[in-house]
């Protein structure tokens, strides 16, 4: 297996075959319980009906029925059956099933990828991608996503500040095509 987080040349690759990755030591197909509970700092389920959170604000996750709810118990509900894992350290992991189907990499480990400066610079690192898209707010250009089907892959270029944003793998949206 090759650790993603060791071996971040290996998301240049137009074409990847996930099953021979793994991202902190969890492949995808992996149980979510193979995430390390410590690590996690935050979570995403259809558990929660209402969310309060953001930069400096602790999460607060909230019930349909009003109840608050503990982290735990979000991330247990997660585990089993549908949603995201947020990590210490900038990595994501996204659930279905119980079962962990893809990877999201961001923050400091896209320090990497910095000597890209401008878009054309990712076009020629990662090559031609089979789908871009512009994300354009108010007229003005906030970055474009770029997809990689051969490697199930998003890459997000921030237009704003000249860098990879985020880079995701497995099943998102839009990473196997139309």
């Amino acid at each position: 297996m090759i650790e993603i987080l060791d071996n971040l040349d290996v998301l240049y690759r137009p074409r990847l075959d996930l099953t021979t990755v793994e991202m902190n030591g969890i492949a995808l197909g992996e149980p979510a319980t193979s995430v390390p509970r410590l690590s996690i700092i935050q979570a995403q389920s259809s558990v929660v009906a209402r969310y309060h959170g953001g930069t400096d604000i602790d999460s607060e996750y909230y019930h349909a029925d009003g109840r608050r709810l503990s982290l735990d118990e979000v991330v247990n509900h997660a585990v089993r059956s549908d949603g995201f894992l947020y990590c210490a350290n900038k990595v994501t992991y996204k659930v279905r099933a119980g079962t962990v189907v893809g990877f999201t990499i961001y923050g400091p480990h896209l320090s990497h990828f910095a000597h890209l400066t401008s878009y054309e610079d990712v076009l020629a690192a990662f090559g031609r991608p089979d789908q871009a898209h512009e994300d354009v707010a108010y007229g003005d250009l906030m970055g474009y996503d770029t997809y990689y089907w051969g490697a199930q892959k998003l890459v997000r270029w921030d237009a704003w500040d000249h860098r990879v944003s985020l880079i995701n793998l497995g099943a998102f949206q839009g990473n196997t095509g139309p």
